[in-house]
């Protein structure tokens, strides 16, 4: 016991002194700003080389990491919950030991939903449970007909993994490590300070500058197909609103038609603007304020299904779905097939590209999760940020596409939801539900929410890629806040007109920009296990020798 060292708390991330990027470090802001200026001049002077290069290293990835992807995941998610159940590491205090927590549980909740999962709850909630009825591994190896009543239990096995406890795993393991160590030890609040443990003094030169520049390209394309996926759906309901026909152009190979590009640019602009001006008022104001309204209208949408929807079917589904999903559990953390097989082709362009993008996505939500969680312990941090959004949006899968399954299970919707594009699938089911003027109330309130959610997103984005380029400091130069916005704003632009109008160019950049980023979650899951083992055993060793003062003063 005598021979544990202090832990290695010296991060060093030098900025500069003066000039328009005064408090930024130069390396990692530049590299950064390069690489993503690059990427938006490629893919509007050469959309053709760029969308099929794109797409050949997406292939390749997939098909050597496919498993790495599968079994990484897995073991973040068991992880979590180990050091939630163990007593000497779920018990320690994000902070010191007597710190009250910042926000109150229902803004932190609202927050953390809001920038963790809301825009991909409102284009998903219908279209994963529909797209997962149809096809899923129990349906390719034949146990079940797709579109079958006996398809539903598979379809939702596979829909609450790909937003369960794993989705939100993923995020929590880098919040987790990054909250530990700033307000456990007093560190800057950055990715590199998550592997200190095992690095040390290495992180002040140029590895960890590496390992924050990794974390500002996953945060980008993470939050960029985000915003992708969010206008296209806001598109999609001011079609249904609206009706106005440049809005949307001819689906590809005969498919519904999809939003164009035109409407695509237009709501991307109205959406980076907002999230700009938001993220210019900081966390505390802007969105904390859109958080909260946030987790209202989306009680409201819910309270909708639950007045109009299959309420019935959708609760027994809930039942019984949540019941097989624990049972598998273990089994589907570590189910991997080998890519050029049917198993192995579906769990490519599903389960691993979600994976992909919740780990694209993970330095933006686990910076912002361990910015509102100071003064919770880690066992509270994991049962509210794993355990609790997990089953809201088990809740939210349910309803909204146990709503469309009977409809089409019961013959009403005649495959209409099913044929719908997947930004679209939940307005179908809506104007199957209610009637004509309450579809236009609902359609608007709907577009309401993804506007606030995609708003909620990007400005909650924006602070945390400055958060990082400051050395960990969370007041920074709004002129900054505002550059990244409308680079942000270039790059899905570039991207969208690349694929165009479509949103596959920007996920195959994802999913590349994603792997480097997964190699660092792996070690920041070693290096905390480190910390929580090391620091356990220094407390032990601090109340031994405390106990032999004691007995030393009685004797």
């Amino acid at each position: 016991m005598n021979d544990i060292n202090p832990p290695f708390t010296d991060i060093d991330i030098r900025t500069a002194d003066a000039g328009f990027y005064q408090g930024y470090s130069l390396p990692i802001t530049l590299a950064s700003k390069i690489t993503f200026a690059l990427l938006t001049v490629w893919a509007l002077l050469r959309p053709g080389s760029a969308e099929a290069i794109l797409s050949l290293l997406n292939t390749e990835i997939l098909g050597v990491f496919n498993m790495f992807y599968i079994l990484a995941v897995g073991l973040f998610a068991w992880f979590l919950l180990i050091v939630a159940v163990v007593p000497s590491s779920g018990r320690r205090r994000l902070g010191k030991e007597d710190e009250k927590p910042e926000f109150s549980t229902f803004s932190w909740f609202a927050m953390m939903f809001g920038a963790g999962l809301g825009v991909g709850l409102m284009v998903y909630a219908t279209a994963e449970p529909i797209g997962n009825w149809g096809n899923n591994p129990d349906i390719i190896t034949g146990g079940t007909l797709a579109h079958s009543a006996d398809a539903v239990t598979s379809a939702y096995r596979y829909t609450f993994m790909h937003y369960g406890i794993h989705a939100w795993g993923i995020y929590v393991l880098t919040g987790l490590s990054l909250a530990y160590y700033a307000y456990t030890r007093d560190m800057p609040l950055t990715i590199r300070t998550a592997l200190t443990p095992l690095f040390g003094r290495h992180m002040n030169g140029p590895l960890g500058h590496l390992v924050d520049i990794l974390g500002v390209v996953a945060t980008i394309l993470g939050v960029a197909v985000t915003i992708g996926f969010g206008i296209s759906q806001l598109v999609e309901g001011f079609y249904s609103i609206t009706g106005m026909e440049w809005l949307l152009q001819p689906g590809q190979d005969g498919g519904p038609p999809a939003p164009s590009s035109v409407g695509l640019i237009a709501a991307l602009i109205v959406v980076m603007a907002m999230s700009t001006l938001s993220a210019v008022s900081g966390v505390g104001r802007g969105v904390k304020h859109l958080s909260n309204l946030n987790l209202v209208l989306s009680t409201m949408l819910l309270l909708v299904f639950v007045v109009f929807g299959s309420v019935l079917f959708s609760l027994s589904t809930y039942g019984s779905a949540l019941v097989d999903y624990i049972l598998h559990f273990p089994g589907l953390s570590f189910e991997a097939y080998s890519t050029g097989t049917a198993l192995g082709d579906w769990q490519a362009g599903s389960t691993t590209f979600y994976w992909a993008w919740w780990i694209a996505f993970s330095p933006f939500v686990g910076l912002f999760l361990a910015r509102i969680s100071r003064g919770r312990t880690v066992r509270e941090f994991v049962v509210g940020a794993v355990i609790a959004p997990s089953l809201v949006c088990f809740a939210w899968m349910a309803m909204l596409g146990g709503t469309a399954i009977d409809l089409e299970l019961s013959g009403v919707a005649q495959g209409a939801i099913i044929d719908a594009s997947t930004t679209n699938m939940l307005f179908a089911t809506l104007q199957f539900i209610v009637g004509e003027q309450v579809y236009g109330i609902v359609a608007i309130m709907c577009v309401a929410l993804i506007l606030t959610f995609l708003v909620t997103s990007a400005d909650s984005g924006l602070l945390v890629i400055n958060t990082i380029m400051a050395g960990g400091e969370e007041e920074t130069d709004v002129r900054h806040r505002i550059v990244w916005g409308v680079l942000l704003t270039l790059v899905i632009g570039a991207l969208i007109i690349a694929g165009g109008g479509g949103l596959i160019v920007l996920q195959n950049a994802m999913i590349i920009g994603a792997l480097p980023f997964a190699f660092v979650m792996v070690a920041m899951c070693v290096s905390l296990g480190k910390a929580l083992y090391r620091d356990h055993q220094r407390d032990r060793f601090a109340d031994a020798e405390t106990a032999g003062l004691v007995v030393d003063r009685m004797s």
